[in-house]
């Protein structure tokens, strides 16, 4: 509790006092609200859905879930306890409306449970197959049982809505004359867009590549994602009356000061764009490859192009991933898919645990460990190892690299400092080195035309209270301005900033702003 305390201060402490309160009134009156009362959560198991065998789902870049029943739904939904403070609601960046979509599911209520859902979150069939879901991180169930499959829900909301034609576009009714210029189609400008066109402000949002999306169609691999997913939902956005004009790179081939001209706001939602490097020897050697190279060239050989001018193909080789979040297991997907001879996995973080790690309390987010679905393909996973030199041919191609082991050391009062193990040196064969380590901040071009403030680390500088620059009507969110983060974060940011862009227009805005009470960053 004393951490809680010092973290968020009363906020949470008032939370959990109120849910103790709650969960005694539930011990002493257990009586069930109405004749159709919910099963007890420990009468139903946590399920999900299940996988495609390793052996099929490689052959291919398809989704490979199967759904559950909806009678199994339905269940998971009864597993929801209807806390009187519900703490997944806090957990989720979006604020969702969890219980309560929970329970109209549990009901067979489908529509009702898609225009909850649908109420504070513009995607969720994005967010349903590709957040880490820190609600369930917060969820109460999860004390003491396994937690209540929230984002499998969120996510069979959204697919039975498309399925029975209940999401169409909605344009407003009356248009205000203003227009705004939305840079960048990831998830935070097309929140931020479709938000702004419901306001009546005629939008227009500018891609650099070929297609909308941003990295949920050249980040993410097709087997988390197929892209008529996002296609489908596009094509709702543009029927609303949002303008996409792709292929144009805004700072390059359209300057700040055209677009100053011809919109009365601008949105910044061009997403942390630029790489973490490893500056050690070898690092320019044919081989090692940015991670945010290999997977959009694939995603773009997927949908069918055929030729590009250097192509990254893992086939046949020993592919090592430096980097264990998310992007590094999206590589070893796409490696194995290939068809390389061995894939290995570095993390120069030392290995967590399956189970919540002391001092990291419910309901924040644990650094536990995490297992994807693509480290169950066939890759080796090595913890607290460093990568130091790389070794190359006389022809300047990759073969090696060498490793050292290293140990994580605490200091009182201080932060933990990285130190080498000595005589743990190793020598690794590798002809494809795919760094996933990250991003250092945004592409600053169109923000030096702009005149724009960067923070200490280049994201540009606005104000959560507002989302405006230090520019009168130039605003940013998402990434851009938080820095690398969630897709589920990145929608919610499109959607605060909506509102303010829409109070700088307007006077006032009647656009939805989420409550306070967000449990710390993920």
């Amino acid at each position: 509790m004393k951490e809680c305390r010092n973290r968020s201060g009363n906020f949470i402490n008032r939370k959990i006092s109120i849910f103790c309160f709650d969960i005694i009134l539930r011990l002493f009156f257990q009586s069930p609200k109405n004749s159709d009362a919910r099963p007890k959560a420990s009468c139903t198991d946590r399920k999900i859905e299940s996988y495609t065998p390793v052996e099929e789902r490689i052959k291919n870049y398809n989704e490979f879930t199967k759904p559950l029943e909806e009678t199994e739904l339905k269940n998971q939904g009864a597993r929801c306890m209807d806390c009187g403070i519900p703490f997944c609601h806090s957990g989720c960046p979006l604020g969702n409306l969890i219980p309560d979509f929970n329970d109209a599911v549990y009901r067979g209520k489908w529509d009702k449970a898609s225009e909850i859902l649908h109420a504070t979150n513009n995607f969720p069939e994005f967010t349903g197959r590709l957040c880490p879901a820190p609600c369930e991180e917060a969820c109460v169930l999860g004390i003491n049982e396994d937690p209540v499959t929230i984002e499998n829900i969120e996510k069979n909301i959204a697919e039975t809505a498309f399925k029975k034609g209940w999401i169409t576009a909605k344009p407003p009714k009356t248009r205000t004359g203003k227009k705004v210029a939305v840079v960048g189609s990831g998830p935070a400008g097309l929140a931020a867009a479709q938000q702004l066109n419901r306001a009546g402000h005629l939008v227009t949002v500018f891609e650099r590549d070929e297609k909308p999306g941003g990295l949920l169609r050249y980040g993410i691999p097709d087997f988390k994602m197929e892209k008529s997913i996002i296609d489908r939902r596009l094509a709702v956005l543009e029927e609303e009356g949002i303008e996409f004009k792709c292929g144009v790179h805004v700072g390059k081939d359209v300057k700040a000061d055209e677009l100053k001209k011809d919109f009365d706001a601008i949105v910044l939602c061009g997403g942390a764009t630029v790489r973490r490097n490893l500056p050690i020897e070898g690092s320019d050697l044919k081989g090692v490859v940015q991670a945010m190279d290999f997977l959009p060239q694939n995603n773009r050989r997927v949908s069918g192009v055929k030729e590009f001018e250097n192509e990254i193909m893992a086939t046949g080789k020993d592919v090592i991933v430096i980097g264990g979040g998310d992007t590094g297991s999206d590589c070893i997907g796409t490696s194995i898919r290939h068809g390389a001879n061995s894939v290995s996995n570095f993390e120069i973080m030392p290995m967590s645990t399956p189970e919540r790690p002391e001092g990291q309390p419910w309901p924040f987010w644990p650094m536990r460990l995490r297992t994807s679905s693509s480290h169950k393909e066939g890759a080796e996973r090595f913890f607290s190892i460093s990568t130091k030199k790389f070794i190359g041919d006389e022809k300047g191609n990759l073969k090696g690299l060498i490793t050292t082991e290293v140990e994580w050391v605490r200091q009182p009062g201080k932060a933990m400092v990285l130190k080498e193990v000595e005589g743990t040196e190793k020598e690794w064969k590798c002809e494809l080195a795919l760094l996933a380590l990250g991003f250092i901040g945004s592409e600053m071009t169109i923000a030096e035309q702009l005149g724009l403030k960067a923070d200490g680390r280049n994201n540009i500088k606005a104000a959560e209270n507002d989302y405006m620059t230090n520019v009168p009507g130039v605003f940013a969110a998402g990434d851009q301005r938080r820095g690398q983060s969630l897709i589920v974060w990145a929608i919610s940011e499109g959607r605060q900033a909506a509102h303010y862009v829409d109070a700088y227009l307007m006077g006032e805005s009647e656009l939805p702003l989420k409550g306070e009470g967000d449990l710390p960053r993920v």
